[in-house]
């Protein structure tokens, strides 16, 4: 057919070049260069090997424009997401980029020359309706509508690209395989039926059953094809995830199936992005796609309402099933029946039968707190990767920000909590007081006025940043933080609670104590060496401090003591399980 996504031809970009990488690696190295981001590192990757054929480079605005209006680049061969390389203009003004220049684009690992973009197209999207037309809504609450606004730059340019090298990966070596390199593995075990199945979750009974009975009623071997390039906000590592699947591959019959993974930045979205993975499952030579319900789906909307039908993804791959060449296999449910032991097609479970479920909410509490997880749902060997990623709670790290004004009494609490926390023992307990740590992190007390005042708002949302890191590091490692800032913007606080929120417990409690009373007993004279002085920036007097929107504890030294501020801290961590029995 005319339109299919790849001609026939798999467009292996650095099997194109190879022969000249190394006139283009020098060549690269006088050029102005650009650092990826991670996603556009995983788009490059796939445009280099063929995952994205037809592509052979990011989108130019007629392209781009097309996909958003049509699902279709210019040239009417179906193509759903659009792949654009965005920067911001001041690093294309600093760098002298116009149209008809060429510029490196670099690894952000090594720093290494990866490909030279020939720069046909500099345009400005509109982000509101790229969100639309792409995603179904402006809504923040989808993960890549919040990428779009907050992380994606402002300009995005366009050209094909000339491949130098592909990115160097050190994880799971032997299972990355390239488009080429897999049809060639099929080829070599004459496997001429291949279904792939798309995920980016742990592997459980239930995904092994369904699997096998796509395969064996499409008389097909089977890929499992997961995706380890960026996924939706707070899914399990692909580390974690490689290892179940892994596990999980010997519960297949022997010869069916084979594990291989997929370096993709999934968008989340939905139907649009069904069809973006059938073209790249056929680019990698396979002959079926599982499709499931709400397939890609990104959870709900701000109205908490999910984002797109649970089979409007299956719907919009038959639209194009004409010119895919790729069988979509939809999904079947399964449920288990404990009367016989088995998982059957949700559609078939016998009048008056009580099948069993755990809903994903469940499977995670049963690993926060410990509870037992049946063998009927999953694999013990699944269970034991998933209990050694995810911890109980009382294994888990910790970190207690306390924010509030210089002379608040925040420090005094950080040092009665610390010590209320290691003498009840179990963790490494960590102390991170006062903005001192802009200039030395092992400082114990902010005595320093250059280190409280006379910083801009940048530096100082840097300084938090910094602390956030650090916890985030030590929660990460099962420790407990406590860090005593001032911290006066919400923005910099809601940094850290998202940094350290991925590797366990975040609490923040701001010590509310009044500006007149920090004043007042200032013994050091900070408050009024600012007022003598040409400093600038001082919270309190001429930097507001935002009151915290979202704390777990707000407390007043001056009508609650020190002990009684500790204890109730000390209430909140028994409370979620963070500290108690071990």
């Amino acid at each position: 057919m005319a339109n299919t996504p790849h001609g026939g031809v798999l467009k292996d970009l650095f099997q194109r070049d190879s022969s000249r990488s190394d006139t283009l690696r020098q060549e690269a190295e006088t050029l102005p260069s650009v650092t990826l981001t991670e996603r556009q590192l995983c788009d490059l990757e796939l445009i280099m090997n063929g995952g994205f054929s037809p592509l052979e480079g990011f989108l130019n605005q007629r392209d781009y424009q097309s996909v958003l209006d049509s699902h279709r680049l210019h040239d009417g061969v179906v193509w759903t997401i659009p792949i654009v390389l965005d920067l911001s203009q001041a690093d294309l003004d600093d760098l002298n980029v116009v149209l008809d220049s060429r510029l490196t684009l670099r690894d952000p690992r090594n720093d290494q020359p990866l490909a030279i973009i020939n720069v046909q197209d500099i345009y400005q999207p509109d982000k509101a309706e790229e969100a639309v037309k792409l995603y179904g809504a402006n809504d923040l609450a989808h993960p890549s509508v919040y990428y779009l606004h907050h992380q994606t730059k402002d300009t995005y340019v366009g050209g094909p690209i000339d491949a130098i090298a592909l990115p160097s990966h050190y994880d799971y070596v032997s299972l990355r395989n390239t488009p080429a390199e897999l049809r060639a593995y099929f080829k070599k075990l004459n496997w001429t039926r291949v279904v792939a199945f798309q995920t980016r979750n742990p592997m459980h009974r239930a995904h092994r059953e369904l699997t096998v009975r796509a395969a064996r009623g499409r008389h097909c071997n089977l890929l499992i094809h997961p995706v380890v390039g960026l996924t939706k906000p707070g899914d399990i590592d692909h580390y974690t995830r490689v290892r179940v699947y892994q596990a999980i591959m010997p519960k297949y019959p022997k010869g069916m199936a084979s594990l291989s993974l997929l370096p993709l930045a999934m968008r989340m979205g939905g139907p649009r992005e069904a069809v973006w993975h059938a073209i790249i499952r056929k680019n990698y030579g396979c002959t079926h796609f599982i499709i499931g319900r709400d397939h890609a789906g990104p959870g709900k909307n701000s109205q908490g309402q999910d984002f797109y039908g649970p089979y409007e993804a299956q719907e919009l791959v038959r639209r194009f099933s004409g010119e895919l060449d790729i069988e979509v296999v939809p999904f079947q449910m399964v449920a288990y029946l404990p009367e016989t032991d088995e998982y059957v097609p949700a559609d078939e479970v016998p009048q008056g039968a009580k099948p069993l479920s755990i809903s994903g909410t469940e499977l995670r509490r049963r690993l926060k707190t410990g509870a037992a997880i049946p063998s009927w749902f999953s694999y013990p060997e699944v269970v034991r990767i998933l209990r050694e990623a995810h911890p109980p709670r009382a294994q888990q790290g910790f970190t207690v920000l306390l924010t509030g004004y210089h002379n608040s009494g925040k420090e005094a609490i950080a040092h009665a909590l610390h010590a209320v926390l290691n003498e009840q023992g179990g963790r490494s307990v960590s102390l991170l007081l006062g903005e001192t740590i802009h200039h030395e992190p092992s400082a114990t007390a902010s005595t320093d006025l250059a280190a409280i005042s006379g910083l801009s708002k940048r530096d100082r949302d840097t300084n938090v940043h910094r602390i956030g890191f650090v916890a985030a590091e030590l929660t990460r490692a099962g420790g407990a933080c406590i860090a005593a800032p001032i911290a006066p913007r919400e923005s910099s606080r809601q940094y850290v609670r998202q940094a350290v929120g991925k590797h366990g417990g975040f609490y923040l409690v701001h010590i509310n104590t009044p500006l007149d009373h920090c004043i007042a007993t200032d013994r050091q004279g900070v408050y009024a060496q600012p007022k003598s002085t040409a400093i600038r920036g001082f919270v309190g007097l001429d930097e507001a401090y935002e009151v915290p929107a979202q704390a777990e504890l707000v407390a007043d030294p001056l009508t609650t003591s020190v002990s009684q501020i500790v204890h109730e801290i000390i209430l909140l961590l028994e409370r979620d399980g963070y500290i108690g029995d071990r």
